[in-house]
């Protein structure tokens, strides 16, 4: 059997897209819980778009669009926490 007909995957682009949207997602809680919870989980994303992404250049570009959006979760991210995110919203 070819390895060729089997689908290539990229499961951390996925958990990349998930941990960041969650991240995301529990950035707005106040009094700190965001702060820790969804920075927290953007860094863990940060990590895994980076992993993901040299994951896929090496599969000629398999799973990049989730990738990608990851990477904007996570800049959406940090950039809700440095104008008070999970801080005082």
């Amino acid at each position: 059997m070819s390895n060729a007909a089997a689908p290539t995957r990229n499961p951390t682009a996925w958990a990349a897209f998930w941990v960041g949207l969650a991240g995301l997602v529990l950035m707005p809680i106040p009094l700190f819980i965001g702060l820790i919870l969804g920075g927290g989980l953007s860094l863990v994303a940060a990590v895994l778009v980076v992993i993901a992404l040299l994951k896929g250049l090496a599969r000629s570009g398999k799973g990049i669009a989730p990738v990608v959006f990851a990477a904007i979760f996570v800049l959406l991210t940090w950039g809700g926490i440095s104008i008070g995110g999970g801080t005082i919203w």
